[in-house]
C-alpha cells in the first residue's frame, strides 16, 4: 500500500467524498438512505448527524477513502458507517487501514467498550474483512434495494476488554 493519511473530513471534501461511489447499487451498500448521485448536500446532512468523519488521502492530497461514526451511545458503542473506498485503491488493503483506523477512534479517543457495523450480507469482501479484524455477527435485519428486493443487512459488533478484566 503506498502512503496513506487519514484526517478529519472538512466541507472542502465534500465533492470528492462523492466521487468515489460509481453506482446507485454501490451508494446502497454503503449508505442505504443515500440518493444516487451522491451529493455534497447528502454528506453535510451526515456531517450533522454522524461523528468522526474521515477521509483517507493519497500522497499526492486525493481523498481515496470515507468512513465515519453513527449511533453513538456513549460509554457503550458506535458504529462505523459508510466505508468505501476509491475503486482503483482496493484490493490494496486501505479498506482495513481505514477500518482499523476508525476502530482505533472508538476505543482510543471515545473509550468505547464495544464498536459495531453493519453490511449487506452478498458484500463478501466486507464480510471477509471485518471478520479478520474481529468482527462478529449477532443480528440480520431485513431491507429493501432500491428495485424493491428483499436483502439481509448484518450487524457485527466487536468489543474490547478493559484492562485488568479477563478475557
Amino acid at each position: 500500500m503506498s502512503p496513506v493519511s487519514f484526517r478529519p473530513a472538512t466541507p472542502r471534501d465534500y465533492p470528492a467524498i462523492c466521487g468515489l461511489t460509481d453506482s446507485e447499487a454501490e451508494l446502497f451498500r454503503i449508505y442505504p438512505r443515500g440518493r444516487y448521485p451522491l451529493t455534497p448536500q447528502q454528506i453535510e446532512k451526515l456531517a450533522r448527524e454522524r461523528i468522526a468523519l474521515t477521509v483517507a488521502e493519497d500522497a499526492a492530497g486525493h481523498i481515496i477513502g470515507f468512513a465515519n461514526l453513527y449511533d453513538h451511545a456513549p460509554g457503550r458503542w458506535a458504529f462505523i458507517g459508510n466505508l468505501i473506498i476509491a475503486t482503483p485503491q482496493r484490493g490494496k488493503g486501505l479498506g482495513k487501514a481505514l477500518l482499523t483506523h476508525m476502530i482505533a477512534i472508538a476505543f482510543e479517543e471515545l473509550a468505547l467498550p464495544e464498536v459495531r457495523i453493519s453490511v449487506f450480507a452478498d458484500n463478501t469482501a466486507a464480510l471477509l474483512l471485518y471478520r479478520s479484524v474481529g468482527f462478529t455477527p449477532y443480528d440480520i435485519e431485513e431491507r429493501k434495494t432500491p428495485q424493491g428486493e428483499h436483502a439481509a443487512l448484518v450487524h457485527l459488533s466487536m468489543t474490547i476488554t478493559p484492562p485488568g478484566q479477563p478475557l
